[in-house]
């Protein structure tokens, strides 16, 4: 198949599952059209396609830390604004639709409008890869109306509506727009299985002067992220292990000086060292103020073997079952006292590393994922 796949922008969690599909779509033998602005060296062996802003603002879903003016808010444009933007991504689109057998477009927004008229105009099939952060906007009463007439027009008429769990389908979906069941596929995000491993650990004690056993906090330091939760909790499990935030931004003085000698903040590190953290950690821990849609850092630890403890709620509970970890009340404190529980009995954290390593490579391997997206995909064609 000759498969379009276009985003909003880059991205950081879509983005990259978008790139993954890409990927493994060019291993099973298709042709695939990789685009979205700024789109800078692509994906090697796609036709990587620039979209070309009529302005400097990328549109985005949510605002990066210290992202200036750069950047605008889909779920917040005008009906005007968003017009505006229509005629870029329609553009690029339509250079290349002539030899497109089936365009994936990822979230319910202003991207998937443009898809969605493109494919109407020259009879192309099409889905939609909606997640989380396009849809629930529109339950904090966001999203232009005549905008998001337009998105629901999308998804409604489009040919299937990927997800990546139940939670984004049930709950912040079908509540908002009246599509069948049968219309879904629930694809859930894959894990790099060869860097996320449990033997994947080599040096990075040493080159962070790591000692005994640590609890890490992977994600933007952003009140959303919950890193605040987290050095809450650490105060009911401090004298047995210390908390290692890897990732920046706006609140990270303030939690320093509230975290003080419990942990440390180690800011961006590379995807190499990220990996590396997760696989020697003791266990991931996170506790995000919002329900997460899937939870990527999640199937991550699993594939690591790193025992998982975080709130309830949202897509979690998809990937951390009780054989794999703990899922707490959104509360500091119930977190920090079942982290504490868990780091005391290290027998019951080796069966979840065990268990979380075989959950991950029978249900997040891209390989097979992109197989499953690609059978389905004939089948709506």
């Amino acid at each position: 198949m000759n498969i379009a796949i276009l985003l909003l922008n880059k991205g950081r969690g879509s983005g990259e599952v978008a790139r993954e599909h890409a990927r493994h779509l060019l291993k099973l033998g298709h042709k695939v059209y990789f685009m979205h602005p700024n789109i800078g060296d692509g994906i090697e062996g796609a036709v990587n396609i620039d979209i070309k802003l009529h302005t400097n603002i990328t549109p985005v879903h949510e605002y990066l830390p210290s992202a200036g003016d750069t950047q605008h808010q889909v779920a917040r444009m005008s009906h005007e604004e968003m017009m505006l933007y229509l005629p870029d991504y329609e553009s690029a689109l339509e250079t290349i639709i002539n030899d497109v057998d089936v365009i994936i477009g990822h979230h319910a927004n202003l991207s998937a409008v443009a898809v969605h008229n493109v494919a109407k105009k020259y009879n192309k099939p099409y889905v939609i890869f909606a997640h989380g952060t396009g849809i629930e906007p529109r339950h904090h009463g966001f999203w232009d109306d005549k905008n998001w007439e337009m998105i629901k027009t999308a998804l409604i008429e489009a040919n299937g509506v990927l997800v990546t769990t139940d939670y984004v389908r049930d709950e912040l979906i079908k509540p908002l727009i009246d599509i069948p069941n049968s219309k879904f596929l629930v694809l859930p995000c894959g894990v790099d299985l060869v860097d996320f491993r449990p033997d994947n650990t080599e040096g990075i004690r040493e080159k962070y002067d790591l000692k005994g056993e640590y609890v890490i906090c992977p994600g933007a330091l952003m009140a959303s992220k919950g890193p605040q939760n987290v050095v809450k909790a650490s105060v009911e499990y401090s004298d047995i292990a210390q908390t290692i935030f890897i990732g920046a931004g706006e609140l990270q003085e303030e939690l320093e000086n509230e975290l003080g000698d419990r942990g440390k903040f180690l800011g961006f590190v590379s995807s190499e060292d990220k990996a590396k953290l997760i696989n020697e950690a003791t266990l991931l821990v996170a506790a995000p103020e919002k329900k997460e849609h899937f939870g990527i850092i999640y199937a991550e630890a699993l594939a690591g073997g790193t025992p998982c403890v975080a709130y309830e709620g949202g897509g979690v509970a998809s990937i951390v079952t009780p054989t794999e970890g703990v899922l707490t009340e959104r509360s500091p404190k119930a977190l920090g006292e079942k982290i504490r529980f868990l780091l005391q009995n290290w027998g019951q954290r080796k069966q979840m590393g065990i268990s979380g390593r075989d959950r991950a490579e029978k249900r997040y391997d891209y390989h097979q994922l992109v197989k499953e997206l690609v059978e389905w995909l004939e089948k709506v064609m």
